[in-house]
């Protein structure tokens, strides 16, 4: 992975559709020092695990035929609202100054939500994106992957 600049102090997002970790640089640009400030989980099975019912059905243009409607997909209906609730709380954050500039690293779905929901003024403090999914690496291990 190449090196990223995270200045001291900065706010480091680690997040994927589930689960989203604020993490802070104790440390250097070179040799970050990420510490946990609080986390976010959100409870989404899969979508068979969702939704039951079959496919539905709408009648043709025809009035005789019908044609199959696609089913839901719950699982990433729940992963934007994730985004939207983290988006939400990185605004408060932003709005009690509890950071200047921010790091996002997210896989590039999840990457692409977030952007679509961040306010401005949280987008004007992103210093720099990670298209990856690092939340099941420890914290230590986030920070060598990323000097």
């Amino acid at each position: 992975m190449e090196h990223v600049h995270i200045p001291n102090a900065a706010l480091v997002l680690v997040s994927d559709g589930r689960r989203a970790l604020f993490l802070r640089n104790k440390g250097t640009p070179k040799a970050p020092e990420l510490v946990m400030e609080r986390g976010l989980e959100s409870e989404n099975p899969p979508t068979r695990e969702q939704g039951t019912d079959r496919p539905g059905r709408k009648p043709g243009s025809d009035g005789v035929s019908q044609s199959a409607v696609g089913e839901t997909d719950f699982h990433d209906l729940a992963e934007e609202r994730f985004a939207a609730t983290v988006a939400d709380t990185l605004y408060q954050m932003e709005h009690a100054h509890q950071f200047e500039d921010l790091v996002v690293i997210a896989p590039p779905k999840m990457l692409g939500d977030l952007r679509a929901r961040l306010h401005q003024e949280v987008a004007d403090c992103v210093v720099a994106e990670v298209a990856k999914d690092l939340t099941t690496h420890s914290i230590p291990e986030i920070s060598r992957l990323l000097s």
